[in-house]
Protein backbone atom coordinates (compact mmCIF):
# COMPACT_ATOMS: atom_id res chain seq x y z
CA UNK A 1 0.00 0.00 0.00
CA UNK A 2 1.71 3.20 -0.93
CA UNK A 3 2.31 5.82 1.53
CA UNK A 4 0.12 8.96 2.65
CA UNK A 5 0.73 12.31 3.77
CA UNK A 6 -0.57 11.52 7.43
CA UNK A 7 2.50 9.22 6.60
CA UNK A 8 5.19 11.47 6.13
CA UNK A 9 3.52 13.46 9.09
CA UNK A 10 3.69 10.97 11.24
CA UNK A 11 7.47 9.55 10.35
CA UNK A 12 8.07 13.77 10.73
CA UNK A 13 7.20 12.94 14.17
CA UNK A 14 8.88 9.86 14.77
CA UNK A 15 12.24 10.95 13.74
CA UNK A 16 11.91 14.17 16.05
CA UNK A 17 9.79 12.65 19.03
CA UNK A 18 10.70 9.00 18.57
CA UNK A 19 8.95 7.82 22.41
CA UNK A 20 5.76 9.10 21.04
CA UNK A 21 3.28 6.82 19.34
CA UNK A 22 1.42 8.50 16.63
CA UNK A 23 -1.00 5.85 16.19
CA UNK A 24 -4.26 8.11 17.12
CA UNK A 25 -2.74 11.21 14.98
CA UNK A 26 -2.85 8.34 12.03
CA UNK A 27 -6.50 7.63 12.66
CA UNK A 28 -7.55 10.95 13.18
CA UNK A 29 -5.45 12.54 10.38
CA UNK A 30 -7.04 10.35 7.98
CA UNK A 31 -10.60 10.78 9.15
CA UNK A 32 -10.56 14.50 9.12
CA UNK A 33 -8.69 13.94 5.70
CA UNK A 34 -11.80 12.06 4.59
CA UNK A 35 -14.36 13.81 5.72
CA UNK A 36 -13.04 16.61 4.67
CA UNK A 37 -13.01 15.43 0.72
CA UNK A 38 -16.42 13.56 0.80
CA UNK A 39 -17.64 17.16 2.40
CA UNK A 40 -16.60 19.10 -0.54
CA UNK A 41 -17.71 16.63 -2.55
CA UNK A 42 -21.06 16.49 -1.34
CA UNK A 43 -21.27 20.72 -1.49
CA UNK A 44 -20.20 20.63 -4.98
CA UNK A 45 -23.05 17.74 -5.67
CA UNK A 46 -25.67 19.05 -3.81
CA UNK A 47 -24.85 22.71 -5.89
CA UNK A 48 -26.07 21.31 -8.67
CA UNK A 49 -29.62 21.27 -7.28
CA UNK A 50 -29.38 24.39 -5.85
CA UNK A 51 -28.30 24.03 -2.54
CA UNK A 52 -25.27 23.63 -0.37
CA UNK A 53 -25.01 21.03 2.82
CA UNK A 54 -26.59 23.26 5.66
CA UNK A 55 -29.49 23.66 3.41
CA UNK A 56 -29.63 19.60 2.48
CA UNK A 57 -29.27 18.75 6.08
CA UNK A 58 -32.41 20.92 6.55
CA UNK A 59 -34.26 19.64 3.86
CA UNK A 60 -33.42 16.30 4.28
CA UNK A 61 -34.37 16.52 8.33
CA UNK A 62 -38.15 17.83 6.93
CA UNK A 63 -38.38 14.72 5.13
CA UNK A 64 -37.53 12.22 7.38
CA UNK A 65 -39.80 13.22 9.81
CA UNK A 66 -42.32 12.12 7.21
CA UNK A 67 -45.58 12.81 6.14
CA UNK A 68 -46.84 15.96 6.39
CA UNK A 69 -42.77 16.71 6.25
CA UNK A 70 -43.12 19.19 9.03
CA UNK A 71 -41.26 20.26 11.77
CA UNK A 72 -41.03 23.48 14.27
CA UNK A 73 -37.64 25.77 13.53
CA UNK A 74 -36.78 24.22 17.26
CA UNK A 75 -37.07 20.97 16.82
CA UNK A 76 -35.07 21.72 13.03
CA UNK A 77 -32.67 23.48 15.43
CA UNK A 78 -32.33 20.89 17.79
CA UNK A 79 -31.83 17.65 15.57
CA UNK A 80 -28.98 19.85 13.23
CA UNK A 81 -27.67 21.62 16.15
CA UNK A 82 -27.57 25.04 15.10
CA UNK A 83 -28.69 28.46 16.91
CA UNK A 84 -32.05 29.63 15.59
CA UNK A 85 -30.51 32.39 14.40
CA UNK A 86 -28.59 30.22 11.96
CA UNK A 87 -31.92 28.43 11.44
CA UNK A 88 -33.70 31.17 10.55
CA UNK A 89 -30.81 32.30 7.37
CA UNK A 90 -31.05 28.98 6.11
CA UNK A 91 -35.27 28.77 6.51
CA UNK A 92 -35.08 32.17 4.51
CA UNK A 93 -33.11 31.02 2.14
CA UNK A 94 -35.15 27.96 1.41
CA UNK A 95 -38.31 29.82 1.61
CA UNK A 96 -36.97 32.37 -1.35
CA UNK A 97 -36.27 29.20 -3.78
CA UNK A 98 -39.58 27.78 -2.99
CA UNK A 99 -38.11 24.38 -1.27
CA UNK A 100 -40.15 24.94 1.87
CA UNK A 101 -42.79 27.22 3.27
CA UNK A 102 -43.50 28.45 7.05
CA UNK A 103 -47.03 29.07 8.75
CA UNK A 104 -47.83 29.55 12.00
CA UNK A 105 -48.58 26.47 14.03
CA UNK A 106 -52.64 25.61 14.59
CA UNK A 107 -51.95 24.44 18.13
CA UNK A 108 -49.52 27.46 19.67
CA UNK A 109 -49.87 30.85 18.54
CA UNK A 110 -46.84 31.71 19.05
CA UNK A 111 -45.49 28.82 17.39
CA UNK A 112 -44.32 28.21 13.70
CA UNK A 113 -44.80 25.07 11.40
CA UNK A 114 -42.09 24.58 8.54
CA UNK A 115 -43.05 22.13 5.77
CA UNK A 116 -41.41 21.03 2.63
CA UNK A 117 -43.09 22.10 -0.72
CA UNK A 118 -43.46 19.26 -3.56
CA UNK A 119 -40.53 21.31 -5.22
CA UNK A 120 -38.58 21.03 -1.76
CA UNK A 121 -39.55 16.97 -1.78
CA UNK A 122 -38.83 16.72 -5.32
CA UNK A 123 -34.78 18.54 -4.76
CA UNK A 124 -33.95 16.51 -1.48
CA UNK A 125 -34.97 13.52 -2.91
CA UNK A 126 -33.09 13.83 -5.79
CA UNK A 127 -29.99 15.62 -4.00
CA UNK A 128 -30.07 12.10 -1.89
CA UNK A 129 -29.37 9.57 -4.47
CA UNK A 130 -26.67 12.14 -6.43
CA UNK A 131 -25.09 12.24 -2.43
CA UNK A 132 -25.09 8.34 -2.34
CA UNK A 133 -24.03 7.91 -5.51
CA UNK A 134 -20.59 9.91 -4.36
CA UNK A 135 -19.96 8.10 -1.08
CA UNK A 136 -20.76 4.66 -2.67
CA UNK A 137 -18.40 5.65 -5.20
CA UNK A 138 -15.47 7.01 -2.44
CA UNK A 139 -16.59 3.47 -1.04
CA UNK A 140 -15.96 1.65 -3.61
CA UNK A 141 -12.21 1.12 -2.62
CA UNK A 142 -13.22 -1.04 -0.05
CA UNK A 143 -14.78 -4.60 -0.64
CA UNK A 144 -18.40 -4.53 1.13
CA UNK A 145 -17.16 -6.31 4.21
CA UNK A 146 -14.40 -3.54 4.50
CA UNK A 147 -17.10 -0.90 4.56
CA UNK A 148 -19.50 -2.40 7.03
CA UNK A 149 -16.30 -3.32 9.10
CA UNK A 150 -15.18 0.32 8.88
CA UNK A 151 -18.78 1.66 9.76
CA UNK A 152 -18.96 -0.52 12.83
CA UNK A 153 -15.69 0.32 13.89
CA UNK A 154 -16.30 4.35 13.17
CA UNK A 155 -19.87 3.52 15.21
CA UNK A 156 -17.91 2.24 18.00
CA UNK A 157 -15.35 5.30 18.10
CA UNK A 158 -18.07 7.81 17.92
CA UNK A 159 -19.81 6.30 20.69
CA UNK A 160 -16.79 6.16 22.63
CA UNK A 161 -16.30 10.09 22.05
CA UNK A 162 -19.46 11.26 23.19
Amino acid sequence: MEADAVDAITEQWAAQRPELDTLAMAVFGRVYRVARAMGDRMEAEYLRYGIGRGEFDVLGTLRRAGEPYTLSPRELSATLMLTTGGMTGRLDKLERAGLLVRAPDPHDRRGLRVTLTERGIAVVDEALVAGLAVQRAALAALDPGEAEALAALLRRLLAASL
